[in-house]
């Protein structure tokens, strides 16, 4: 393996190590609270921003490595229906 694939895979598996221990159980309570009609307050926004930022970095990596697309994708999905209801619930309440 070269050097540029072990940095590679050991970024990768930092990365899922992140999104299985902290970013996925987090982003599923943010849609469940969204989901109940509640809004999201400004932790969870700094959550948001951080793992959009987060992601933007990670563009070349999975841009090189598009086995990790439908992972991706499921997750674009996630974020946005929790965005989407969220502004759904700040525009009822506000």
């Amino acid at each position: 393996m070269s050097d540029s694939a072990s940095k590679d895979a050991g970024t990768i598996q930092a990365m899922l190590q992140r999104l299985n221990d902290f970013r996925l159980p987090r982003a599923l309570d943010l849609k469940k609270k969204v989901d109940r009609g509640e809004k999201l307050d400004n932790y969870d926004m700094e959550f948001l921003e951080a793992v959009l930022e987060d992601a933007s970095g990670a563009q070349p990596l999975i841009a090189k490595h598009p086995e990790l697309q439908p992972l991706v994708s499921q997750l674009v999905s996630l974020y946005g229906a929790i965005t989407t209801k969220a502004l759904e619930n700040e525009q009822k309440k506000g």
